[in-house]
């Protein structure tokens, strides 16, 4: 569904890059669920950023930026009949945060 799309593609180029810290990572979870979750459609979404990815990309000052490799994510989006679960995971073959219609 067309709808899924746009709100993992918005979720992904409106978030990557933003600053975290391991103590963040649950602040920033939520937030990206609450932006993502008031659009149009979303039935729901969780956001799970993963620890060890933003503890090895931390820099000198102490914080990392969020980047595709850390995020993994399911968004259910509803409308009319047709309901689908998206998903936004790092697939390590190809090196890329593949976004995809799960059901």
């Amino acid at each position: 569904m067309f709808e899924a799309g746009i709100k993992l593609g918005a979720l992904y180029h409106q978030y990557i890059g933003a600053p975290l810290d391991l103590d963040t990572i649950p602040t920033l979870e939520k937030a990206i669920q609450g932006s993502i979750s008031v659009q149009p459609y979303v039935e729901s979404i969780v956001v799970k950023i993963d620890p060890e990815r933003v503890a090895c990309k931390t820099n000198k000052f102490g914080y990392a930026e969020l980047e595709g490799n850390m995020l993994d994510v399911q968004l259910v989006v509803a409308y009319k009949e047709a309901k689908v679960l998206a998903k936004m995971q790092y697939d390590e073959d190809v090196d890329y945060p593949l976004m995809f219609i799960e059901r």
